[in-house]
């Protein structure tokens, strides 16, 4: 009786086991679709950041041309310090650094010319 009773306890505790490893199974897929789409959408974010950077560089470029005397260097490279999660705040200030350059040159030509 004992053996029965020890068996069917063990019997038992294979299928709970088999239970929860299957509906851990579901859950893992469920976190690596998840994880995947978000690789995915990180990946174009990162390409569409990195247009978006060759674009505002292409741009400084043209206005720095204007200047005989400064040659340009390189251009940008990924930070590797910058946090992901602000990568909008990063380029939401790109915009008025690029206004105060435009500015810059527009200022040094003018004062070239004189």
């Amino acid at each position: 009786m004992r053996y029965k009773a020890i068996v069917g306890i063990a019997s038992k505790a294979g299928e709970d086991l088999r239970a929860w490893e299957l509906h851990r199974a579901k859950e893992l897929e469920t976190e690596i679709a998840a994880a995947q789409a978000a690789l995915a959408e990180a990946k174009e974010k990162e390409q569409r950041t990195a247009q978006a950077v060759r674009h505002w560089w292409r741009m400084a470029e043209d206005n720095v041309s204007r200047l005989s005397w400064l040659e340009l260097a390189d251009g940008p490279a990924p930070d590797l310090q910058a946090r992901g999660s602000m990568l909008d705040r990063y380029l939401n200030e790109v915009k008025p650094l690029y206004q105060e350059l435009v500015d810059a040159v527009l200022s040094l030509g003018w004062r070239s010319r004189h």
